[in-house]
């Protein structure tokens, strides 16, 4: 072997270590290989039932109703703080929209429209998202302790007006299913992706398409996540207001310093995760045709574990949505193994999910080390 191939073989090899090393620094790495390990695991132990046509569908609609709020929650906490009050929103959010719904608009307006009570709604849930944020960039408090109050406080108003209004009862159910004569119910309820499965049962000789395998698309909240997901990764990667929410979570102070204006940032984003909340609570209610005060129950928690799995930081400036997008598809995987699955005791869910996030944790701060020089 010349001299110049010893030397370019070198190179490759330089260039192919620095290729793995610039892959195992990114925020997602982590959550990219764990999603593989489960995928494979679950199809194996499932006997493939997991990724049938009904397996792919049950399992898409728990991946996406995760990854709504995931993303938002991510997002804020890239930019350096916590929203403990979603859940609490969506309860909020399904209520108002549940009765407006059945028993019209407030003040004696007339009859609610799915769209109507979708956008008053969404008014009330932002103005929420919107106090939150200003009290907390105006006050100094910790998010932890802002939003913690308010997931009391929406929840308890949650509760109050369904027993005011609702005979004492804290569901509503029976409401007519608004998705055949609304086009607005239809998106935020029905089914997308139907030519995805017209595909698969074709190219499968149609048998899928007996007895209970019979699926004609995706839920539309697949739809929405995956759309809510690619902007939220446009705004990250490819405009200054991402920039400048990496900035915030980073070094607030030095962000201002340099022209950030960093309390717009972070209002803008409680309201984001209050806009997450509240498409979350939409698709469920238009979907069932029902809600209740206990809907949306602990999903902050998840939203938040979600995150960390992902790849982003608690202490912000630290984060991608690709990595996020991994992270719920293994959660959202886990959670519903159960019913592919049935020796599988559905607790276990819950120490999975202890584990990979303290794993999680650790191999977040070891990347963030690597990047920043052990800063």
């Amino acid at each position: 072997m010349t001299e110049a191939e010893i030397s370019r073989s070198e190179s490759d090899r330089l260039d192919e270590e620095g290729f793995v090393l610039r892959m195992l620094r990114r925020p997602e790495a982590g959550a990219f290989i764990v999603m593989i390990v489960v995928i494979l695991l679950l199809a194996v132990a499932s006997n493939g039932l997991a990724f049938n046509a009904l397996g792919l569908r049950n399992n898409f609609a728990i991946i996406a109703q995760f990854g709504i709020i995931a993303t938002g929650a991510a997002l804020l906490m890239i930019g350096g703080e916590f929203d403990l009050s979603i859940g609490s929103m969506i309860g909020f959010a399904g209520m108002s929209m549940a009765m407006m719904m059945k028993w019209g608009l407030p003040f004696g307006l007339g009859e609610a429209t799915p769209a109507a009570a979708f956008f008053i709604t969404l008014i009330m849930t932002l103005s929420f998202g919107w106090l939150i944020g200003t009290i907390v960039v105006r006050s100094g408090l910790s998010s932890f302790i802002v939003t913690l109050a308010f997931l009391f406080f929406l929840r308890g108003l949650t509760e109050v007006c369904f027993r005011l209004l609702n005979n004492g009862s804290t569901q509503i159910s029976g409401l007519p299913d608004f998705k055949e004569q609304s086009w607005f119910a239809e998106i935020m309820g029905g089914e997308v992706f139907t030519w995805f499965y017209d595909i698969w049962f074709y190219l499968g000789g149609n048998l899928n398409r007996k007895g209970e395998q019979w699926v004609t698309g995706f839920d539309a909240r697949v739809f929405w996540w995956l759309l809510i997901s690619a902007v939220a990764y446009f705004v990250l990667s490819r405009t200054k207001l991402g920039n400048w929410i990496y900035a915030t979570g980073d070094n607030k102070e030095a962000a201002r310093a340099n022209g950030v204006p960093t309390n717009k940032v972070k209002i803008g984003l409680f309201m984001n995760t209050a806009f997450c909340a509240t498409m979350f609570a939409a698709c469920q209610v238009f979907d069932t045709n029902t809600s209740d005060a206990a809907k949306g129950n602990l999903q902050e928690l998840y939203a938040i574990a979600i995150a960390v799995v992902g790849g982003t930081l608690m202490t912000g400036g630290f984060g991608s949505i690709i990595g996020v997008v991994f992270g719920v598809i293994t959660v959202g995987l886990v959670a519903n193994a159960v019913f592919f699955i049935p020796w599988i005791d559905g607790s276990f869910f819950r120490v999975f999910l202890g584990t990979i996030l303290l794993a999680a944790v650790f191999a977040n701060e070891s990347i963030r080390k690597r990047i920043t020089g052990g800063i």
